[in-house]
């Protein structure tokens, strides 16, 4: 059975997905998943996770940094992103790198772009990850957000246009940073 992840954010970027992956992952076609919104709604205790980032111009360390995730929300609501063919044994290692997130099978959400898989999953916050209201202290990541946006803009006419116009920015500062401390796990990113 074919099975393929939409990425939404920094799994869009192939580099990024090449990381964990350990393969070559060819150019991706953009994709849509129908039903759900995105915004920066997965956050992470920044100075208790395997990785902590500090503000780069004064050391400042952040109590919470924010990333993208998948809301559900009206049928009609609709999300770009790309479907990268994976297999079973990287899906492992997948769920390695997104763990703050649980995969979900989204296959009957894609449309005409799943017909060459059998299934079709992503990756949406866990409970205790996931934070509509994120606290006004919460951070982005300028090196996550800029990995995203320039992923989309690779991946075809228009679509960087589409990811910020069906894109929840919110209101949290946007900071550039650097590892600090960190225990990652292999092919998990350090730039955020």
């Amino acid at each position: 059975m074919e099975i393929a992840v939409f990425a939404y954010g920094s799994l869009v970027s192939r580099p990024s997905a090449e990381l964990t992956l350990g393969r070559a992952v060819p150019v991706q076609a953009p994709a849509a998943l129908r039903g759900y919104g995105r915004g920066f709604t997965l956050i992470r205790d920044n100075r208790r996770c395997e990785k902590t980032f500090a503000r780069r111009d004064d050391g400042w360390v952040p109590d919470h940094v924010l990333a993208l995730n998948l809301d559900p929300g009206v049928p009609e609501q609709e999300v770009n992103g790309a479907l990268i063919d994976v297999s079973v044994e990287e899906l492992a290692d997948l769920d390695r790198r997104e763990l703050r997130y649980r995969r979900i099978d989204v296959t009957e959400r894609i449309g005409d772009a799943a017909a060459a898989f059998g299934r079709v999953y992503t990756y949406v916050a866990r409970g205790e990850h996931h934070a509509p209201v994120p606290p006004v202290s919460a951070v982005v990541l300028s090196s996550y957000e800029r990995t995203v946006e320039e992923a989309f803009a690779g991946l075809g006419a228009g679509e960087l246009g589409r990811y910020r116009e069906t894109t929840d920015r919110g209101e949290a500062e946007r900071i550039d940073a650097y590892l600090l401390t960190g225990e990652i796990p292999a092919r998990n990113p350090r730039a955020w």
